[in-house]
């Protein structure tokens, strides 16, 4: 019996946990590239979304 409630545990942390992720998550990747694309465009910097999507590709890297 004492195994099944580590399970119950475990699995309500589980569910408690990703209902938490769900309502704290940032914004879409997508939505988050599209207002780099803005922010730095209207600092006068031409850049395409290729470019954008290595820089984030390069930015995520780094934080590993």
């Amino acid at each position: 019996m004492k195994a099944l409630n580590i399970l119950y545990a475990f699995l309500g942390g589980a569910i408690v946990g990703c209902g938490a992720a769900l309502l704290f998550a940032p914004e879409k990747g997508e939505d988050l590239r599209t207002k780099i694309c803005d922010l730095i465009r209207r600092k006068g910097i031409k850049i395409s979304d290729a470019e954008v999507d290595a820089l984030v590709a390069e930015l995520a890297a780094a934080e590993e």
